[in-house]
């Protein structure tokens, strides 16, 4: 099964693609977007040349596992891809993903890693091999 995940912002929307045969992803190009909003065009090309069965939205919560206001947003986000493609939406919670793609992203590449787009990609990697690991 191949898997679309994002990481969901009001300014850039981190996409990755993942296998459930291998349970590992690739960052794709990040989008950016207008008040959480992406070009859907952009987000349809993407879809096309993929051809998911599964879409998975990082769910920001609080390390408490409260909800925060940019919850809200990418649930919202989550039901406008459900809305407009008519695939499957999971939510994965996404705490700590950013803070250690930028760990990894640095690690491997130095301060040239951690460019916004960047970052966001490879958080929506995690995000789509913890869902993943999850469903194994």
């Amino acid at each position: 099964m191949t898997i679309i995940g994002f990481d969901f912002g009001t300014k850039s929307i981190g996409v990755a693609v993942g296998q459930s045969i291998t349970g590992t992803a690739s960052p794709l190009a990040a989008l950016p977007a207008r008040e959480g909003i992406p070009d859907w065009q952009q987000l349809q090309q993407i879809l096309t040349e993929w051809q998911p069965q599964q879409l998975v939205v990082g769910l920001p919560l609080n390390m408490d596992g409260s909800e925060q206001p940019l919850t809200q947003r990418a649930k919202k986000f989550g039901q406008r891809l459900h809305g407009r493609f008519g695939l499957p939406v999971s939510f994965q919670d996404e705490r700590l993903t950013s803070t250690s793609a930028r760990e990894q992203l640095f690690s491997n590449k130095g301060y040239k890693g951690l460019q916004k787009g960047k970052v966001d990609s490879y958080a929506a990697l995690l995000i789509v091999e913890d869902y993943l690991a999850a469903e194994s």
